[in-house]
């Protein structure tokens, strides 16, 4: 019979320790990993099917995006909408007149960057004819600038350059490519 309690009590005493241990002040550091793990884990989502995105600047619309799904996370750290396509954007300009308009097969909306990131088979065109083909194109409302840092093709009624980097105006008038490649013909 002595056998048997020792066995219990030898159990038992481990499990009170275990529990004394888990009842103890955290680290500063420990107690910052289960913030930062509870906050992770504490991630909203909502779908949307057939979704049109407009958003605003200085009360007027100022981009307008359509796609056939979406797909939007939130959390502390991170607030983002996954657009799969065809995703359909088009850029105003002050007067309330199309812009630019642009076509991708996904989009990704960083909200705490104020970015829209374009992906798969991005056309872009203005209406002063212009055209732009790229794989992945960034458009910042902060600087209301559309960027790639991969390669690009840049069409207009009068000549086309390809290159990669990219950096230019919504409406494609003014614009920089990093390494540029193409062929003028000057008269």
């Amino acid at each position: 019979m002595p056998k048997i309690q020792f066995h219990i009590i030898i159990p038992g005493f481990l499990v009170s320790l275990l529990l004394a241990g888990a009842c103890s002040d955290l680290s500063e550091y420990d107690s910052e990993q289960v913030r930062s793990t509870l906050n992770d884990s504490l991630i909203t989502s909502t779908e949307s099917w057939d979704v049109q995105m407009t958003l605003m600047q200085q009360e007027q619309a100022r981009i307008s995006i359509e796609g056939s799904y979406a797909i939007s996370y939130q959390s502390n750290e991170r607030s983002e909408t996954h657009i799969d396509g065809p995703v359909y954007v088009q850029l105003f300009d002050t007067t309330g007149a199309v812009e630019t308009e642009a076509w991708s097969k996904k989009a990704i909306y960083l909200e705490n960057k104020s970015e829209f990131e374009l992906y798969d088979s991005v056309r872009v065109l203005t209406n002063t004819d212009r055209e732009l083909y790229s794989d992945f194109l960034v458009w910042s409302q902060k600087t209301d600038r559309i960027t790639s840092p991969r390669f690009v093709t840049i069409v207009t009624p009068t000549d086309s350059i390809s290159g990669r980097g990219f950096d230019g105006l919504t409406d494609l008038s003014s614009y920089t490519i990093d390494e540029p490649r193409g062929r003028l013909i000057v008269d």
